[in-house]
């Protein structure tokens, strides 16, 4: 083989190596980039707050989720293949996601978002994919199991409720909306499921659509109204009113974010993109108002700087502090940080006690959840904390502490009772959705059973006519 033979073939073989290099790093670089874009979309998702149990491994489950019927327990979505979803295929993680079954076939609970997640696009789906099968590190852990009181335990009964309540059609853009409003409603509709907390819920916890995003009930928490209404809603706020409040949770003169909010924040919504939270916010300002009578002006309006501290000076407490007045529990317990006319610090790091949601409502058991929990998250590198008074604070205290927050910097219309106090301390106000499903079921066999009879008697009475004749 001559010299010129020989150069020639050398360069055929370094081409096609670097060919095959070129190849594999666009490969490489194409599973980078789905993964990145899978990861974001996971923490829009905010699958890691259900997915991950306190001081557990990220995504390994164990969290019990409380529920009207009881706890469900969240599943190990790892790419275990012993004990997560290592052996799940792209079609059942999408099955999993969008329509709440399983890859044995067996239904979810809508405790997983699925009627929301129904509406995410196919390809945020894939990437979803390969950030769990490729970027999640797999635990080899099973979880315990969800046992529901019968008849709930019956999976296959949420075919029915599927059937009834669920939309499975995707996403689609509004051609007569800016780019902005359909990436802010595709976002609020599905990955960040909004509309599972902010919205109310018929007796068979379906979200009631009629009422979308007009404030909801969760574990004693009040998700509030953000429609577009201005009094009940969010409909005075300006758009970097909400994407400050998404991002830091707090907008000032307006709300601050605590309980589930405040966990949403933390986990997931800080961490979108500029575009994505005005996106957001956009779109929020559109959606319909959803107004409440009982507010008569914004929630965030009410209130002023107030300052009755001085008449306290010398004053003993009184030796049961179940009497102590709420200027005196105030003056105890609060106006260090929040400052003695309720103003809070100069900085705003500290909130105002008026112009504040959290005593503006005219249901003040958010004021009573924070008084009695606190707060306590991360926004940005800050340490936001509140401490809680639960182990501190008697029933009737807070509800002193609570009267005298609303009827000075708040809502006067508002009060708080030892009662209300009690029950928010134990978890909110008992559900009877499984009492209520049982009786039903006995009314359905009852008349099942009376069905039957009369179809019984109709034949006999007809034998005996026929007899007869």
């Amino acid at each position: 083989m001559n010299t010129q033979r020989i150069c020639q073939l050398g360069a055929l073989v370094t081409a096609l190596a670097c060919g095959h290099a070129a190849a594999a790093t666009t490969t490489d670089n194409s599973n980078a980039t789905l993964i990145q874009h899978g990861h974001y979309a996971a923490i829009a998702g905010d699958c890691v707050a259900c997915h991950t149990a306190p001081g557990g491994k990220p995504f390994a489950g164990g969290l019990p989720l409380p529920t009207p019927i009881g706890n469900i327990i969240a599943t190990n979505i790892t790419p275990s293949k012993t004990a997560g979803i290592g052996n799940y295929t792209e079609q059942q993680f999408s099955d999993a996601l969008r329509r709440g079954i399983r890859a044995d076939g067996a239904h979810l609970y809508p405790a997983m978002p699925y009627p929301s997640y129904a509406q995410i696009s196919d390809a945020d789906v894939q990437a979803m994919y390969a950030y769990f099968m490729h970027a999640v590190t797999p635990v080899d852990v099973a979880t315990a199991p969800t046992r529901l009181p019968f008849p709930f335990n019956i999976r296959q009964s949420m075919a029915v409720w599927n059937l009834l309540f669920v939309d499975n059609k995707p996403f689609t853009p509004d051609p007569g909306k800016s780019p902005e409003w359909n990436r802010g409603a595709y976002l609020v509709r599905g990955l960040t499921h909004c509309s599972d907390c902010h919205s109310p819920r018929n007796l068979l916890m379906a979200k009631q659509s009629s009422r979308d995003l007009a404030g909801g009930e969760l574990d004693a928490w009040l998700a509030p109204n953000i429609t577009s209404d201005v009094n009940s809603g969010i409909g005075g706020w300006s758009s970097q009113d909400i994407v400050d409040d998404l991002r830091s949770g707090h907008a000032t003169g307006k709300a601050q974010a605590a309980g589930g909010m405040a966990e949403a924040i933390d986990n997931s919504l800080q961490h979108l993109t500029s575009a994505d939270l005005l996106a957001i916010a956009t779109y929020l300002k559109a959606v319909p108002a959803q107004h409440d009578p009982a507010d008569t002006q914004p929630v965030y309006s009410w209130g002023a700087a107030f300052d009755e501290l001085d008449s306290l000076r010398g004053v003993p407490l009184p030796k049961d502090a179940n009497q102590m007045s709420g200027a005196q529990i105030y003056d105890a317990y609060c106006s260090t940080c929040h400052q003695a006319r309720g103003q809070g610090s100069f900085d705003g790091g500290l909130p105002s006690l008026f112009h504040n949601t959290a005593t503006g409502r005219s249901q003040p058991g958010n004021l009573v959840m924070v008084i009695l929990h606190g707060i306590q998250w991360q926004s940005h590198g800050t340490d936001v904390r509140m401490p809680g008074f639960a182990h501190e604070l008697s029933d009737q205290q807070i509800a002193t502490l609570g009267s005298w927050l609303t009827r000075h910097y708040g809502n006067p219309s508002a009060s708080v009772s030892a009662d209300q106090v009690k029950t928010l301390r134990a978890g909110g106000a008992p559900s009877h959705l499984l009492l209520i499903t049982r009786l039903a079921m006995v009314v359905v066999v009852l008349v099942i059973i009376a069905i039957i009879g009369m179809l019984i008697r109709r034949k006999r009475r007809k034998a005996r006519s026929t007899g007869h004749s």
